[in-house]
């Protein structure tokens, strides 16, 4: 088993196909229909289905193995060189998008300035697409809603925030200073999709108050659900970073009374340490989480407390 062969499993599961992995890794087909072979008989399995070009269940796991393999080579080379106070490599970093908005920007100006040999791969998605991708090693760090039911993820707590109606200016909820749950109850709302977090904890919530919210549609997406409130396509119940004060348009935000809010975390792998790259960017997000998010209506840092990453 080498390098060679990992790489070239690993390209096909990214790729879809023995000839789009020979393309991104500059090679040709053959060669790595050989890597995929040999490695193969090494391990006396089938990894590659060769009608579909889909992996099988011991090729997923190969990969997911080799894709632990390659981050730990690339750490080797990036914690050498921070040990020469010149911290360099790649980190990829996934976020939610409505945390996205207020806390990427600083983030890129301040390792531009204090690690400008540090490059930020920022992966925008839900939580539910996010987690998968960073257990099995394709993301190093994830901003996610909590909680996270994943035994690989840890998570450190980044802020909470408040749950807000936000609504067209012609919605019969418009007007009202709050707004309780049993009011809600009473019209079809937009809402995250079942399943997520914020959905499951306004449900218990709805369902305490002894009633059931009525959804007018379903959006796995917090940002998208925001954008189509916006536009008037209906009200939707949010976290309050979700709308923020700079974004314009024809619409109103409402407190949401005895809703749950949102608890906002930084998630990593269990297993193994963060390499140099990644341990500074969770470092500068926990700090730009501290002063940036106080500035957001309705986020809450203020029980932030940060603590070092254990080296790699």
């Amino acid at each position: 088993m080498d390098l060679r062969q990992l790489k070239a499993i690993v390209a096909i599961a990214d790729h879809g196909s023995f000839s789009a992995a020979a393309r991104a890794l500059m090679t040709v087909q053959s060669n790595v229909s050989t890597h995929v072979a040999r490695l193969e008989s090494e391990l006396g399995a089938t990894l590659v289905d060769r009608s579909t070009g889909e992996l099988t269940e011991e090729g997923r796991a190969v990969v997911d193995r080799a894709r632990r393999i390659q981050g730990e080579l690339e750490a080797i080379s990036a914690d050498v060189a921070s040990l020469h106070d010149q911290v360099a490599g790649n980190a990829r970093l996934g976020i939610i998008g409505t945390t996205a908005r207020w806390l990427i920007p600083p983030l890129l100006e301040r390792l531009g300035r204090e690690h400008p040999l540090v490059r930020l791969v920022v992966l925008d998605g839900t939580t539910t697409s996010l987690i998968p991708q960073l257990a099995a090693s394709a993301l190093d760090l994830a901003v996610v809603n909590l909680p996270v039911e994943e035994p690989e993820v840890t998570v450190e707590p980044l802020f909470d925030e408040d749950a807000v109606l936000v609504a067209p200016r012609r919605h019969p909820l418009a007007d009202r200073e709050g707004i309780s749950l049993a009011e809600l109850a009473e019209h079809d709302l937009l809402l995250s999709a079942p399943g997520t977090a914020f959905r499951d904890e306004l449900d218990q919530a709805a369902a305490q108050a002894g009633v059931v919210l009525r959804p007018q549609a379903e959006i796995d997406g917090m940002r998208l659900l925001a954008s189509l409130a916006f536009q008037g396509f209906g009200a939707a119940v949010l976290p309050a970073s979700a709308a923020p004060d700079w974004i314009g348009g024809d619409w109103v935000r409402v407190p949401v009374q005895g809703a749950p809010g949102r608890m906002v975390g930084l998630a990593r792998r269990r297993r193994g340490l963060l390499a140099a790259p990644p341990r500074v960017v969770r470092e500068t997000a926990l700090d730009g989480t501290r002063t940036e998010g106080a500035a957001q209506p309705g986020i809450h840092p203020d029980a932030l407390v940060i603590e070092p990453a254990a080296a790699g």
